[in-house]
C-alpha cells in the first residue's frame, strides 16, 4: 500500500547540508560532523536506533565500555540540539557477548538522566520474527526510551488523539451511575499503551531494502504524530535507509538524518522521493497483524492447556 503526499508545497527541498528552510537534510557521514551545522534547541523530536555493538555490516564491534563512551558523547550532543518541549526516543535492543545479554536501555538510561531529561515511557516493541536461539529464549521485543526535555512550566508536546487506536469494546456503555447508558470509551479510540505489537521488517515486508535491521515506518509514525506538530523537525542521527525521515515527510514534518554508508543514503533519498510522490510501498498503520486461517494445521505444544489447544 502507498501513502498520499501530505505536503502543500509542490516539491520537497532536499539538501546534504542543514538549512532552516530545508524540508529534508541528508548528511552522508558521521552524525558528529552534522552536529556543528545544527542550531542548539532546534529539533522537536530525535528518534533513532543506534548500533548495538554486535558487529553488523554497518558497525565496527568494540568493547562495551568504549561503545557506551561513544554513545554518551552522541546522546549529549543530541540533547543540546533538542528543543524545549521536545522528545528523544532511543530505540534499542541488547548487546550480546559470549552468550550473555546486556540490556542497552538500562545501561544508557543514566546518560539521559544526568542531563535532566524526564523518562515518560519505556515502550516495549513486540514482533514475531527474529533469530532463533538454542541456549536461551528467542528475543521477540526491543524497547524505546521516550524522554522529554520539558519547557519551563514542565510541559511537552504530546498529541494523544493523533495516535489513538480502536477500542476493544467500542459499543460498551456505563451500566449505572450518572453516565448510565453513555458510551464508556473515548469516541476517538483508546490510548495505545506502552506495548506496541508492530511487525519488524523481514524479507516479505513491503518496505524491505538491503538494510539488515530496518525500522518499520509504522513504528516511527506513531512517535512523529504524538510528539511533534506540523513543520517541526525530526532528526535521526543513525538514519540507515531513512525510515524515520519517511515517517516525518509523510506527515508534514521536516526531516534531518545522518548515515555513514553511501548506499543507505542513496536508498533513503529515493524512498523519500517516492514517499513524496505517494508511491512508496509501506505497511499502513491500520492493517491488522496476520492471523492464520481457522482451519490451518498447526502443531500443538504439550504445554498448551485443553482450552488453548
Amino acid at each position: 500500500m502507498t501513502q498520499p503526499r501530505l505536503w502543500s508545497e509542490s516539491r520537497l527541498t532536499i539538501s546534504d547540508r542543514w538549512h532552516a528552510e530545508n524540508d529534508v537534510t541528508l548528511h552522508e557521514g558521521d552524525c558528529r560532523h552534522l552536529f556543528d551545522q545544527l542550531p542548539d534547541r532546534s529539533m522537536q523530536l530525535i528518534v533513532t536506533s543506534p548500533p548495538y555493538n554486535l558487529g553488523k555490516s554497518y558497525e565496527k564491534k568494540t568493547s562495551l565500555e568504549r561503545y557506551l563512551a561513544v554513545e554518551r558523547g552522541i546522546i549529549g550532543k543530541c540533547i543540546d540540539k533538542l528543543a524545549p518541549g521536545g522528545s528523544i526516543c532511543w530505540q534499542i535492543g541488547n548487546h550480546v557477548c559470549n552468550g550473555e545479554v546486556y540490556p542497552l536501555d538500562i545501561l544508557l538510561y543514566g546518560i539521559f538522566k544526568e542531563r535532566g531529561l524526564s523518562l515518560r515511557n519505556r515502550i516495549v516493541w513486540h514482533f514475531e520474527h527474529g533469530l532463533h536461539c538454542s541456549k536461551r529464549f528467542s528475543g521477540r521485543y526491543e524497547t524505546i526510551l521516550w524522554f522529554t526535555k520539558d519547557n519551563s512550566d514542565g510541559s511537552y508536546v504530546f498529541n494523544l488523539d493523533a495516535v489513538r487506536v480502536p477500542q476493544k469494546y467500542p459499543g460498551k456503555k456505563y451500566f449505572k451511575g450518572p453516565k448510565q447508558g453513555q458510551y464508556s470509551g473515548n469516541p476517538l479510540g483508546k490510548n495505545p499503551g506502552d506495548l506496541w505489537v508492530i511487525p519488524n521488517v523481514k524479507h516479505n515486508h513491503p518496505e524491505k531494502t538491503v538494510h539488515p535491521c530496518q525500522f518499520p515506518v509504522e513504528l516511527i509514525e506513531r512517535l512523529v504524530l504524538a510528539l511533534t506538530n506540523k513543520k517541526q523537525c525530526v532528526f535521526d542521527p543513525y538514519m540507515g535507509v531513512g525510515s524515520s525521515l519517511v515517517a516525518a515527510v509523510l506527515n508534514g514534518r521536516r526531516a534531518v538524518g545522518a548515515e555513514t554508508k553511501a548506499e543507505y543514503v542513496a536508498i533513503a533519498r529515493e524512498r523519500i522521493k517516492l514517499a513524496e510522490e505517494g508511491i512508496l510501498p509501506i505497511r499502513p498503520r491500520s492493517r491488522p497483524i496476520y492471523e492464520p486461517p481457522r482451519d490451518s494445521t498447526i502443531a500443538v505444544s504439550p504445554w498448551a492447556s485443553p482450552l488453548t489447544a
